[in-house]
């Protein structure tokens, strides 16, 4: 008798767990996903940059090369909830990961760690999160296959890349809210530093088909300088062939000891038409004017530039080409090493997959 009750039991306890393997709607605490990309860039203007300390008539960021295969950047990512708490752990290997990270290579840190948080959900409405994460400023972000563009914008490349600290979100219907303490931007590590203030306000109408977030970041850096910048994000689905958006952002620095500084500021539309589920193309036209020579650019100019943009899709792959025309009121581009001329253009082939 012991014996077939034992049976039966391991009987049961094998079939409850062949039943939980088979419900596809048990949700796995663990979610892992990841993406690569790369590209090609050619400037038509500066084909032959090798002799010219390798300038490639390129200011933004991450397609810094010239006539050359890239691989921009590998990545895995890994969210694990638990209750009320969920841990993420997102590594990037490539050029891509070491310029978004650039200060912690050059304070010795590993620059793999994109982001690294840990989130506590105090209730359905709020929430409060601690680590290292993307910035909230902005409309383009770091991993390549979220983006329509491959070539970033100069707006993203001279504003905040993460942020590492404390932060409150809360939720109100249609209206989000999140305010927070920092590091100094791009810094993981800065003891002894002035902290930056973080903060946004979202809101969505139109059945969620239209979003816009006002965003903002104050503070000191760690040369003791004052920042303060103030960003604006809308986008809108206008049918499920055709959407809108719209980035723009100033930011005001006041060097240490100074009584008055200057500011460089950007705008930028993203027209997005969809033909079909595998074609799509993305058309961004962005101003941004930093005559004053404010941003790391050290451009000491103001810069049009277009760029059209292809979306091959086929499932999770996409394949970019890309057609860039950057026109400067200075003359602040090269013509083959030698001649400085006011524009330039660029072909770019890239390729983003993801899972």
């Amino acid at each position: 008798m012991l014996r077939k009750i034992s049976s039966l039991a391991i009987f049961t306890v094998a079939l409850g767990s062949y039943v939980d393997a088979q419900d596809s709607t048990k949700k796995s605490p663990l979610n892992i996903s990841g993406s690569v990309d790369a590209y090609y860039r050619y400037n038509f203007h500066n084909v032959k940059s090798s002799n010219n300390s390798g300038f490639t008539n390129n200011y933004t960021s991450f397609t810094n090369s010239q006539n050359s295969f890239e691989l921009g950047m590998a990545s895995l990512r890994a969210d694990y909830t638990t209750g009320k708490v969920t841990g993420v752990v997102d590594l990037g290997f490539g050029r891509r990961a070491e310029e978004f990270s650039y200060n912690e290579k050059k304070s010795g840190l590993g620059t793999a760690i994109k982001q690294a948080y840990i989130s506590v959900a105090a209730s359905d409405k709020l929430k409060f999160t601690m680590g290292k994460w993307g910035t909230h400023i902005g409309y383009e972000v770091v991993d390549a296959y979220l983006n329509r563009n491959y070539s970033m914008s100069y707006m993203f490349s001279f504003g905040p890349f993460f942020h590492t600290g404390l932060k409150a979100e809360y939720t109100a219907g249609n209206f989000g809210f999140m305010a927070g303490v920092a590091n100094p931007t791009d810094f993981v590590s800065a003891s002894f530093s002035h902290k930056m203030i973080l903060g946004q306000i979202s809101a969505t109408g139109a059945g969620g088909k239209v979003k816009a977030y006002l965003n903002y970041q104050g503070g000191k850096d760690t040369g003791n300088n004052s920042i303060n910048q103030v960003d604006l994000v809308v986008t809108g689905t206008l049918s499920d062939k055709f959407s809108v958006g719209y980035n723009g952002t100033v930011q005001a620095v006041k060097p240490d000891g100074k009584s008055s500084g200057d500011s460089w500021w950007g705008s930028a539309i993203y027209l997005n038409v969809d033909p079909t589920k595998m074609f799509g193309v993305t058309l961004r036209g962005e101003y941004f004017d930093d005559k004053k020579g404010v941003s790391t650019a050290g451009i000491s100019s103001s810069v049009f530039a277009a760029t059209l943009s292809g979306n091959i899709r086929i499932d999770n792959l996409t394949i970019i080409p890309e057609f860039r025309l950057d026109n400067a009121k200075d003359k602040i581009f090269l013509k083959n090493t030698t001649e400085a001329v006011k524009s330039t253009g660029t072909f770019l082939l890239a390729a983003t997959w993801h899972f």
